[in-house]
């Protein structure tokens, strides 16, 4: 079986994308959220004899795959061919060819033969078609938009970032976006054992930081803190939940500004819920504290980050929404549900939720550290905060699966307690006023437009 995928980038010579395509994190940034892809291991790039071993998860199954790179031609073409796995063989060429004079056709031609007696084999050959079809869709969408993030900031010098919280979703994607444009990255981890190259310990707990590691950064990115809604809140849960936010935050804020010749920036997370439950108001940064946990612990984690402006660094709270991402947080839990018909609306369904793309936090991200003249306080969501009945219908329609099955305000604060009555049935409707006026530019807009991106149900 023989395919052929092309994608276009008109503003991108192939020295220029093939050059991101060499770098560190560019195979995790054409990975889609929705594919369970881990690498194993990996010696050396996508040149010749370059290795990569992954492990697929589909399901209950799992499986090895190894590749190796050949029939490499700087700035012409790569190849990545199986030496074992659950093909009968598999070679994937990726062609880089001038469109125009400063453009690039990307053309990606698979040869694959499967292992399969011929009656099984046209139903297996449909779902690799269209499984290939997403991707490719995906990948092209995705380098066009990271290239575009890229180009506006190539005049700036690269900086080294470190950041904290790295192994999260947020965290993964700002790293591998970070390195495909040519920025060094320091993640902070709190077991030894990791420690290799470009890593460098901390532990809040202890008070313990490499001192030596921060200050060969030029900004941090800190984004580390225990999941909120992924439990119902007891009295230990909401400790660890304030706690691993406050005290790492207060800690890299206090050593950040010990250092004589270390990071100048310090762009440390927050989230919407500083604002309470608002109902239907309309919110910016110049809006005040609301009530209840999420505004308390979000006000402590703000105030946390207050060393590092006393001591002259420039410090940004960023106020993110709900993060979409198939790869993880709320879209990924809803899914199931409602891929299976039976999602629905939370309570009343008028609760304002303020989400925004992985994508575009990403970048909005890169956008506020290579600005010099944004601090204080940013709200990260997209400008258009959609109600929980509208993003119920949209994410229905986008999956093409009924949402006639609503689920009761008593029933969730039977189950969630606490957080079910914050986070589930309270909502913000928040508006990144800053941001947008600092000339940021989404992507994703609307949500609809996020979803069928995240999803790889994008329309022709």
């Amino acid at each position: 079986m023989h395919l052929t995928y092309r994608g276009k980038l008109e503003d991108h010579n192939p020295s220029t994308v093939f050059g991101w395509h060499e770098r560190v994190g560019a195979f995790e940034r054409l990975t889609p959220p929705w594919a369970n892809v881990e690498i194993v291991s990996r010696e050396g790039g996508i040149g010749e004899g370059g290795k990569v071993v992954l492990k697929i998860h589909r399901g209950p199954c799992n499986f090895r795959w190894l590749l190796r790179h050949c029939d490499y031609v700087k700035n012409r073409q790569f190849c990545d061919e199986q030496l074992s796995g659950p093909l009968g063989s598999w070679k994937h060429t990726h062609k880089f060819e001038p469109l125009g004079e400063e453009g690039t056709t990307l053309l990606d031609e698979i040869a694959i033969q499967l292992p399969l007696g011929r009656a099984t084999t046209d139903l297996v050959a449909g779902f690799i078609k269209r499984e290939l079809g997403r991707l490719f869709q995906f990948r092209y969408r995705r380098l066009f938009t990271d290239l575009a993030r890229h180009a506006h900031y190539q005049a700036f010098p690269r900086l080294t970032v470190a950041i904290t919280g790295s192994s999260g979703l947020v965290g993964r994607n700002l790293a591998d976006f970070l390195t495909t444009g040519g920025h060094r990255v320091i993640r902070l981890v709190r077991d030894r054992r990791e420690l290799g190259e470009g890593k460098a310990f901390w532990n809040p707990g202890e008070g313990e930081i490499d001192l030596k590691a921060l200050a060969a950064a030029d900004a941090v990115v800190n984004l580390a803190g225990a999941s909120i809604a992924d439990r119902r809140w007891t009295s230990a849960r909401k400790r660890l939940i304030h706690d691993s936010r406050i005290q790492g935050t207060a800690m890299l804020a206090q050593a950040m500004g010990s250092l004589r010749d270390g990071p100048k920036v310090l762009i440390s997370a927050s989230a919407v819920g500083y604002y309470g439950d608002c109902l239907a108001e309309c919110v910016d940064e110049s809006s005040g504290q609301g009530s209840g946990f999420l505004a308390g612990v979000c006000g402590d984690w703000e105030e946390a980050s207050r060393p590092a402006e006393r001591a002259g660094l420039r410090v940004v709270n960023i106020r993110t929404g709900v993060v979409l991402s198939a790869a993880g947080g709320v879209l990924q839990r809803m899914f199931l549900p409602f891929v299976m018909g039976v999602g629905g609306r939370l309570g009343s369904g008028k609760q304002f939720l303020s989400w925004v793309d992985i994508d575009d936090l990403v970048a909005a991200i890169h956008h506020i550290l290579m600005s010099d003249d944004l601090d204080g306080p940013i709200n990260v969501t997209a400008p258009h905060p959609v109600t929980n009945v509208t993003f119920t219908s949209d994410l229905g329609s986008v999956l093409e699966r009924p949402t006639v099955i609503p689920i009761p305000r008593l029933a969730i604060t039977t189950i969630f307690g606490e957080m079910g009555r914050e986070v589930l049935l309270g909502g913000q409707r928040v508006f990144p006023e800053k941001l947008t006026a600092s000339g940021f530019q989404f992507f994703y807009e609307r949500l609809e437009e996020s979803l069928r991106f995240q999803l790889g149900r994008m329309k022709d």
